[in-house]
């Protein structure tokens, strides 16, 4: 008790006396005083006294990774407007480099007094990346839900595509077109749903008696550019086709097949991730596994709402099955 006092009064500015009398509703605070030292509470992951909790209001956090990647704003549609066709109104937070972190959204919404957050991507994906900010959320019981694949022992309820499948149809697909050096671009190296791709290419190559060649597998960011410079080493390496982790990744292994003379796919095959907007408007078409982000969205809603109402425990994952979808860009290996 007296760690969390002391807590509160330095972030407040007060004396411990006085958080002392707010804690236990005496009188001769100020109704401002009062409701920092509510507020601070929240921020620091204590939960309020019983008393004093009130009503938490019909907001929701909505955090983004990002913009860059069509399927985030994608996905923020779809639980947006859900959460509006439920009464609630989506506070939209947003990263960008250099910009507020995952830990300032998350005290932001505590001071808010949000009734749930939903992770559209973040740290929770990544096993080298900051997690103390998610322990604010557990300890004041926040109902929360993330998207895409955690890192074990995360405690959030999960919806997420199967990467492991993904991954399977992607490369069993380029094999059924005769390729046999498959190169993979993937996100970081830490980032669990490119570790559970990078699984799934292992096992589907081991079941058909090969093996992933390390040289055909670069790690690195989800953009255009990052895919541009490691398709360039992967085609380097002798790749034929190509299995991206997004749909921004594999329009740069596109251009790095162009620059570097070859023809998309009569010369490189590659198959992306996602079905982002407009991905069967590009030259050539895109072939790529598609994520089900309407079932997926409603399911959020449904995890969020079982949470909210107090039917439903946080922790498990639900997992969709994803699709994939041919186009122009994947084509026979060249003989």
């Amino acid at each position: 008790m007296s760690k969390r006092l002391a807590e509160v009064a330095r972030k407040v500015g007060v004396s411990e006396a006085t958080v002392s009398r707010v804690l236990n509703g005496k009188p001769g605070v100020s109704d401002a005083t009062r409701e920092a030292v509510l507020t601070a509470l929240d921020v620091l992951g204590y939960e309020r006294p019983t008393k004093l909790r009130g009503e938490r209001a019909r907001l929701v956090g909505l955090v983004l990774p990002e913009l860059q990647n069509p399927i985030f704003p994608a996905l923020a549609e779809i639980v947006g407007g859900a959460l509006t066709q439920n009464g609630y109104t989506p506070l939209l937070c947003t990263q960008n480099a250099g910009g507020i972190s995952e830990s300032d959204y998350v005290d932001l919404l505590l001071a808010q007094q949000v009734s749930g957050v939903i992770f559209l991507g973040g740290n929770y994906t990544e096993a080298t990346a900051p997690h103390d900010h998610y322990e604010r959320l557990r300890r004041v019981k926040m109902p929360t839900v993330v998207v895409s694949a955690p890192v074990p022992g995360t405690g959030f309820a999960a919806v997420s595509t199967d990467d492991t499948a993904a991954a399977e149809q992607a490369v069993m697909h380029l094999r059924q077109l005769g390729h046999e050096r498959i190169g993979f671009l993937l996100g970081p190296t830490a980032h669990q749903p490119s570790m559970r791709k990078l699984e799934g290419a292992r096992a589907v190559l081991e079941r058909h008696g090969a093996s992933l060649d390390a040289e055909l597998v670069h790690h690195g960011l989800y953009s255009i550019e990052s895919g541009q410079a490691g398709a360039s080493r992967l085609i380097a390496a002798g790749a034929t086709g190509i299995v991206c982790a997004s749909d921004p990744l594999a329009l740069g292994a596109i251009r790095a097949a162009r620059r570097a003379g070859l023809s998309v796919p009569a010369d490189v095959s590659i198959v992306g991730y996602d079905d982002s907007a407009l991905m069967s408007f590009t030259e050539p078409p895109l072939t790529t596994v598609r994520q089900p982000i309407d079932a997926m969205g409603r399911a959020v809603i449904d995890v969020l709402m079982g949470q909210i109402a107090g039917t439903m425990e946080p922790g498990d994952e639900l997992l969709f099955e994803p699709e994939l979808v041919l186009r122009g860009s994947t084509g026979p290996a060249a003989k």
